[in-house]
């Protein structure tokens, strides 16, 4: 079933690159929106203490909120350690 589109377009645009990545997007909550989990759920990633994150229908500033979807999405550990293997892999 597909989810409700985000009400911010930076913040949905940030969604989608979530899901890109393999995150999980949850509608609805307590405050928030929603929020996004990480598909590795690891206690070795560094995603194991911001494997969820928050996201809020109508942040202060959207634009800030949608760059701070991507970096938790970008510097998830196990999505770094995907992204350099596949770079090695292509070039060797």
């Amino acid at each position: 079933m597909a989810r409700s589109p985000h009400p911010r377009i930076d913040n949905e645009a940030a969604l989608r690159h979530a899901e890109s990545q393999g995150w999980r997007v949850e509608v609805g909550g307590s405050h928030a929106w929603g929020k996004i989990c990480c598909p590795y759920n690891d206690a070795g990633c560094r995603c194991g203490e911001f494997g969820i994150a928050c996201i809020w229908s109508t942040p202060k500033n959207p634009g800030n909120h949608a760059r701070a979807i991507r970096r938790v999405v970008d510097n998830c550990t196990f999505n770094k350690l995907m992204h350099d293997c596949m770079q090695r892999k292509s070039t060797g």
